[in-house]
């Protein structure tokens, strides 16, 4: 039961997104309307004659003001329209239709009873009513409901939607049979839903008002609440589920804006936008939002670089992309999936850390009384739902520091920057996390590329896209396939056939399985793939879904350290002829004693008369050069005691020398020993700080 609800609710929570994807332009139309046709803002930046009234700037922002709240002020219809749609399993355009048909069906039929029962004329109120209670919709007076009576109106006919578009009527009835008797259903169940809201609804509206007074008077208890709610519930997908109704209801606090009685955390904060004599934004709605951009713009970074660099040093070059590109991505967008997702399943104890860094968060901006509101950030090809930094320059530093006390999100986000490194390194390095970069594993599965006269567009073969499919199980495994901002979801047939493996290889950040129901974060980039899927699945045969796995070791040859020490850059050798790789590239080591092994099987193929350098032969014709000092020539090989000879066989660990290192430190320029790679050098690898004899110091790739 508790998989069905949580399916059911990540399906919601899907059908969420399509009205928070039409959002963003529009917020960013009102945040950049509104700030620039301020006449007090217009004067501090003394662009009277650009963006002064009558200017062709000033009617074009006044007109992006304009069409971004428009969008604002019919949000309701837009999600009875968009969940209709989320939720429909098939002929979703049919969904669209009913459930616009519905809602008005349903605010017609409430303003109807509220005209016989006395309490309006007309669009006239003829009783005392609480403010906020009635509302004009589309010109006929009705209960205040709401984004929760278009959520009602688009749950209700996706499920009458999912259950009778395909019913067959008898024949004298057969026209109507099908996708065209879903709007007629629709039609005559929201008569009754209307009746039914006109009496409950405004014992609900009550309880609304009730429970945003609750958490508005819980204080500060109440905002680390709600922050710790909000980001623990990433993982699941349902954080949209969570926060709209603070968004868009009287949950998230109620108060008069120009004489409108405004419901709704961000609708407070627009209604606030757009009005030229505001001091100063409203604590108690942005209380639900600024916190957001300490932890989004500076900590989740700071987490992301003590990621990279608790990396293993041969890792660090692979996973750099990745940490910069989740970093980037959190900073600017504020979408955090990318970096979150790379440890919230293979380290939850860094998890809880976040979560309650979060919490802390929002309670600080909150008593720091920063008001800096949000909707969604453009950035470049995507729009997206952020407190990223964007958001924060038009809807903080734009609005100026007296408006929302954007200064305190900086001095106070580098301090939770420093919090997030330094736990986060903390944590991985105490009890050795495997966060990426750390893992055991460096198997690597690609695609067999078959070589086939094609009948339809080659550039389809992604093998990304075949990767994915092999980790759903296959392509008949799986059904709904849709996407959020961050994250593609799909129904499984067969959720024991999820390969979790493949579909990280494919790129995921992490996989969450619950019944049925399956979510693959893969960041920014989800919905572009999405579509590549269903180009794939629409035009690629079957047949070539097929793949070949093979184990690619990505390190060729391991060479391990020869004495204990210090390992350093061949760069830092005083000698410039090994400084600058005149003989080859490796490594310099500062050794604490003189007894050194060797590094690797092989053969010794050459000894210097002085004793002071070794020639080493490795199987596979590459050759090394393990060279004791700087100018130890001149010392005729007093201070070191050879152990090997000419051709002799040796394996990694065997002895090669005794030397005296105390003697080489008084009579040589320099003690340090080089490794050098002089034949066969491939990609080189090098692993620095102190180790021990035998530890891995170099890896060498063809």
């Amino acid at each position: 039961m508790r998989k069905k609800v949580f399916g059911v609710l990540q399906r919601i929570g899907r059908s969420f997104m399509l009205p928070i994807a039409v959002l963003p332009i529009a917020g960013m139309f009102l945040g950049i309307g509104s700030s620039l046709t301020n006449e007090a803002t217009i004067a501090s930046l003394g662009m009277e004659s650009i963006l002064g009234y009558g200017t062709i700037l000033n009617q074009i922002l006044t007109l992006l003001m304009a069409v971004g709240q428009t969008i604002f002020d019919n949000l309701p219809l837009i999600f009875a329209a968009s969940v209709a749609s989320g939720m429909a399993k098939k002929s979703k355009e049919v969904a669209v239709l009913s459930s616009i048909i519905a809602f008005f069906v349903m605010h017609s039929t409430i303003h109807s009873l509220l005209t016989f029962n006395g309490v309006i004329n007309g669009n006239k109120v003829l009783v005392d009513a609480v403010d906020g209670t009635l509302i004009n919709v589309y010109g006929q007076m009705s209960l205040q409901m709401g984004v929760f009576g278009g959520i009602i109106v688009g749950l209700g006919v996706s499920y009458l939607h999912n259950h009778f578009y395909q019913i067959q009527l008898p024949n004298f009835l057969s026209f109507f049979e099908g996708e065209r008797f879903v709007p007629i259903i629709s039609t005559i169940v929201y008569i009754f839903i209307g009746f039914l809201m006109f009496y409950i609804w405004p014992s609900i509206q009550s309880s609304i008002f009730k429970i945003g007074q609750l958490i508005a008077s819980s204080g500060y208890g109440g905002t680390f609440v709600y922050g710790i709610v909000k980001r623990a519930l990433v993982p699941f997908g349902l954080h949209h589920v969570f926060y709209t109704p603070f968004y868009q209801t009287a949950i998230g606090g109620s108060m008069e804006v120009n004489g409108v009685l405004v419901h709704g955390a961000q609708n407070i904060f627009f209604a606030q936008l757009a009005d030229p004599n505001l001091k100063h934004f409203s604590v108690e709605a942005t209380k639900y939002f600024s916190g957001e951009f300490m932890i989004m713009i500076f900590g989740l970074p700071g987490a992301a670089l003590a990621m990279y660099q608790c990396a293993k040093d041969e890792s660090k070059k692979v996973v750099r992309s990745l940490f910069l590109s989740a970093a980037l991505t959190s900073i600017l967008t504020g979408i955090t999936e990318p970096i979150e997702f790379t440890f919230i399943f293979v380290a939850p104890m860094l998890f809880v850390v976040d979560v309650f860094l979060a919490g802390t968060a929002f309670v600080l901006a909150q008593a720091l009384r920063v008001t800096i509101g949000f909707t969604f950030s453009f950035c470049f090809v995507c729009f997206t739902f952020s407190c990223g930094l964007i958001d924060f320059l038009v809807f903080g530093v734009l609005q100026g520091n007296s408006k929302t006390h954007w200064i305190f999100i900086v001095i106070f986000g580098l301090i939770y920057f420093f919090l997030y490194y330094f736990s986060f390194r903390f944590l991985i390095k105490k009890f050795d996390l495997k966060t990426p970069g750390r893992e055991d594993d460096n198997k690597l599965t690609i695609f067999n590329k078959k070589k086939m006269d094609y009948s339809f567009d080659q550039s389809l073969i992604d093998p990304q896209v075949q990767m994915i499919l092999k980790g759903l199980g296959g392509r008949h495994n799986f059904t709904d396939l849709d996407c959020c901002i961050t994250r593609l979801r799909a129904t499984l047939q067969e959720p024991e056939l999820v390969s979790e493996a493949s579909l990280k290889q494919a790129g995921a950040a992490a996989v969450l399985l619950q019944g049925n129901a399956i979510q693959i974060i893969f960041g920014p980039k989800a919905s572009s793939l999405k579509t590549k899927i269903d180009d794939y699945l629409e035009n690629v045969p079957e047949a070539y879904d097929e793949e070949k796995t093979i184990v690619y070791h990505t390190t060729d040859l391991e060479i391990g350290n020869i004495v204990d020490g210090e390992v350093l850059p061949i760069e830092d050798c005083s000698d410039d002829i090994f400084a600058h790789k005149l003989l080859g590239d490796g490594l310099m080591i500062r050794p604490l004693h003189g007894v050194v092994v060797s590094p690797c099987d092989g053969t010794i193929s050459m000894l210097y008369p002085t004793k002071h350098a070794i020639g080493i032969e490795l199987d596979n014709g590459m050759e090394l050069l393990i060279h004791f000092g700087i100018n130890t020539v001149k010392l005729n090989g007093q201070g070191f005691e050879l152990l090997v000879k000419i051709n002799q066989r040796v394996k990694k660990g065997d002895l090669l020398w005794n030397a005296d290192l105390h003697y080489i430190k008084e009579n040589a320029v320099d003690d340090c020993i080089l490794m050098i790679v002089t034949k066969g050098q491939g990609s080189l690898e090098k692993i620095y700080g102190n180790k021990k004899s035998g530890e891995t110091v170099l890896k060498i790739r063809e």
